[in-house]
């Protein structure tokens, strides 16, 4: 009883130790969302609660009420970054390593209010994007919850808490990605990403084919769209055309190709085996930088 009794305190002071670096976000209206202050002057919140990017307040626990201004969004990490006057508000504390399937963990909305459970998975490999490192919890997100801290047993941050990725799923995004991108929202105002600006759909290649062809594997990727004046065009891809290969790599699936452009900066250049009327033909792709989402 008395493990019992321990464990019950210690989650009770990681709420403590957390609990100033939360904030109420109002940025749409009759449901204020959840940020934390992840670093002096910088709040991070959920994108999808955001409805408008001006008017935007946090409130403290103490119910100080402070303006915000929007310094950048990210839809595809469902991530935003505000800028406040932060004098006197906690910053959190984010934990030297990463949260791993059985941990036990705690989601904090602002208030406070807790959900404690554990991380039961991590993402869904061959997704690609965020999602693919999702920390899925075992645990309620409750209304509000979204933009808050996912913590530790002992107050320290693990991720950022979404909704707003995926109908089905309640994460967090890993405190690792959510550096990277608030990083990125603070110098630029926006996440530069790579794409080819390509369709593409799964064919079955001959078994000639795949002996013949460098690099080939059981399957190659036939350019079914090509965005005008995207890099794959501009490389020369056409419709019909069957991408069998990356630098050098087999391909399978769209995801594939998706995930080796994630995994490489804006400009950087692929080597592609393409197969047009049956002839193998090599292409140099370089990945530009994928057009910003209209809201």
């Amino acid at each position: 009883m008395s493990a019992l009794v321990d464990l019950s305190n210690d989650l009770a002071r990681a709420v403590e130790r957390i609990g100033p670096a939360v904030v109420a976000v109002s940025g749409r209206p009759h449901l204020a969302s959840t940020g934390v202050h992840w670093a002096a002057g910088v709040v991070v919140t959920a994108d999808h609660t955001l409805a408008r990017e001006e008017e935007i307040t946090v409130a403290t626990r103490e119910g100080r009420t402070m303006p915000a201004t929007l310094a950048g969004r990210d839809p595809a990490t469902d991530l935003a970054v505000l800028r406040v006057d932060a004098a006197g508000l906690g910053v959190a504390d984010r934990a030297a390593g990463e949260a791993r399937v059985g941990h036990l963990v705690l989601a904090v909305g602002h208030g406070p209010r807790v959900s404690w459970g554990v991380v039961s998975a991590v993402g869904f490999a061959g997704r690609g994007g965020a999602i693919d490192q999702l920390l899925r919890l075992d645990l309620t997100l409750y209304p509000g919850f979204s933009g808050g801290p996912l913590v530790d047993a002992e107050g320290r941050v693990l991720g950022i808490n979404t909704s707003g990725l995926s109908r089905q799923l309640r994460g967090a995004l890993p405190a690792s990605l959510v550096a990277g991108v608030v990083d990125d929202l603070l110098a630029r105002g926006h996440v530069s990403r790579g794409f080819l600006g390509v369709g593409l759909q799964p064919v079955l290649l001959p078994e000639g084919l795949r002996s013949a062809v460098a690099g080939a594997g059981e399957f190659g990727l036939i350019v079914v769209g090509c965005q005008p004046d995207g890099p794959a065009a501009r490389a020369g891809l056409v419709l019909g055309d069957v991408l069998v290969a990356l630098d050098g790599r087999p391909l399978r699936e769209p995801d594939d190709v998706q995930a080796r452009v994630a995994s490489r900066p804006v400009g950087s250049v692929l080597a592609a085996t393409i197969l047009r009327g049956g002839a193998p033909r090599e292409v140099t792709l370089t990945i530009g930088e994928r057009p910003a989402r209209r809201r």
